[in-house]
């Protein structure tokens, strides 16, 4: 009996070490399926699904531990990813979060830029800075510069886009000390990205490391002297003809792109583009409609299949992986741009107004791109 309260003992302790010790490995699970019209308000006037329903679709991601593991892994509906997936090389997995919900700003500004372009509407665009998307763990930027930070000057002088920091800085030894003047990013705890005013911010240059290659900015070449450790993007702001807002709170990334795209020209085509019709979409959404690859799709289709959707639009290149997991209900459209996703519709009964007051339909669509 004693020895069998000992095994017992030593197999809970056992079980609690393991609980608590990280794989480095993150499992994907299906998420959930919400109908995006209500997220989005233009001039004031949210959406309604009552002439069709589109669904975006996220995934969970979960850190695992060894006890976590071995279940994940005999799961048919998990995938296991590697922490060194998620991040570039040298970026601390703490920043995954800032990145994806920087990926969700930055989706819904081309997703309506993208929208209101399609349907001829002039959309105002100009550079206001140089976006941080990832900081290097230990380099010079380090906890002074934060994901979402945007960069504005480089010792005084404007930099408006990631070139011109880059040329600003190109030629500064390592040691020199710049001053940034950089518009902080505050994160809420339901990832709202707020900028505050430029403030200026002091990074002392280290040496470039040697793996790090030449600037893919023009005019600009061979390695730079001085090295900060971030990858900047750019930052644009947009001029629209009336307002527009997507309030996505806790969702993060950048897949629900194509989503909200098709919710903006349906609502503003007074809900004809869906036609009664219940659907999901996933994949990223250029500003020029094309439309990129994501993760998680297989688990994402377990999610739209549960939500009652009949028709889940992905993007190509994944398309076998949206098969692999989809019921014989939910039809699967690989589609490879906002026209093919757009065609897709009109086959269906669908049509949209222009910015004219024209619409197009069955009879006036074209095959897209």
């Amino acid at each position: 009996m004693r020895g069998t309260l000992i095994a017992v003992v030593v197999v809970v302790f056992l079980g609690f070490i393991a609980s608590r010790i990280s794989t480095n490995d993150y499992s994907i699970t299906p998420g959930g399926a919400e109908p995006v019209a209500p997220l989005i308000t233009i001039n004031g006037q949210p959406g309604t699904t009552k002439q069709g329903t589109i669904f975006l679709t996220d995934v969970y991601l979960t850190p695992l531990t060894w006890l976590t593991y071995l279940p994940a892994w005999f799961s048919s509906s998990t995938d296991i990813i590697s922490q060194n997936d998620l991040v570039e090389p040298g970026v601390s997995i703490s920043e995954l979060d800032a990145q994806g919900y920087l990926q969700m700003a930055q989706a819904k500004r081309q997703a309506e830029y993208a929208a209101l372009t399609r349907l001829g509407y002039t959309v105002g665009v100009r550079p206001n800075g140089a976006i941080v998307q990832q900081v290097q763990e230990n380099s010079p930027a380090w906890n002074k510069l934060l994901v979402a930070d945007i960069v504005t000057g480089v010792n005084g002088t404007p930099t408006n886009s990631s070139c011109a920091v880059v040329a600003a800085t190109h030629d500064l030894n390592a040691g020199t000390t710049v001053t940034l003047q950089v518009r902080k990013a505050t994160i809420s705890n339901n990832g709202t990205i707020t900028n505050g005013s430029p403030e200026n911010v002091a990074i002392k240059l280290g040496v470039p490391p040697k793996n790090m290659g030449s600037s893919p900015c023009p005019n600009i070449s061979g390695t730079a002297k001085g090295f900060i450790g971030v990858a900047f993007g750019d930052s644009n702001a947009y001029a629209y003809p009336f307002s527009i807002q997507i309030s996505t709170p806790n969702i993060g990334g950048p897949s629900a792109g194509l989503a909200m795209t098709l919710s903006i020209i349906n609502q503003l085509s007074h809900g004809t583009l869906l036609h009664h019709h219940v659907l999901a979409a996933t994949g990223t959404m250029e500003t020029n409609g094309v439309v990129g690859d994501v993760g998680g799709v297989a688990q994402k289709t377990i999610a739209v299949a549960n939500a009652g959707a009949t028709s889940f639009l992905v993007p190509k290149v994944e398309a076998k992986n949206a098969h692999s997991t989809a019921p014989s209900n939910l039809a699967v459209v690989p589609i490879a741009s906002l026209n093919q996703a757009l065609n897709y519709l009109l086959r269906h009964g669908g049509s949209f107004t222009l910015a004219n007051g024209s619409v197009e339909s069955r009879a006036s669509a074209t095959s897209g791109s």
